[in-house]
């Protein structure tokens, strides 16, 4: 039943996939980047065992770069939906139960270490 919940802000949001936005770069690098990493890992399951890799190990190699930069998309984007989830006048408590915690407290502490890392990032710091 937990994975229902999950898939459900999915299914809400496909509609929204034709939604225009200002800037979706980072959504789209973050797209491209996913889509990059299930081809490499599906090209990896169909090695052939004796040896033979239909993947390189560059590529595995450049795929292990690809996540600090998405984690970094990633927690962006999050932060922006916690800003307006907040304007749009959500308590705490509902971004918690959203992001499938329990507390308020656990939701708001964890939008704080998203800023605080993403300013450490800005500065140079990370």
């Amino acid at each position: 039943m937990a994975d229902d919940t999950r898939l459900e802000p999915r299914n809400r949001l496909a509609g929204l996939a034709d939604f225009p936005l200002p800037d979706s770069a980072p959504a789209q690098a973050l797209q491209q980047d996913s889509a990059l990493l299930g081809r490499l890992l599906a090209g990896a399951a169909h090695g052939d065992g004796a040896g033979e890799r239909a993947v390189s190990d560059e590529d595995v190699a450049a795929a292990l770069g690809l996540f600090e930069e998405m984690r970094t998309a990633l927690d962006r984007m999050e932060a922006q939906v916690v800003i307006e989830a907040r304007r749009r006048g959500l308590e705490w408590r509902e971004i918690a139960r959203h992001q499938g915690m329990k507390s308020s407290q656990a939701a708001s502490q964890r939008y704080q270490r998203l800023v605080t890392r993403l300013e450490e990032i800005r500065q140079g710091i990370r």
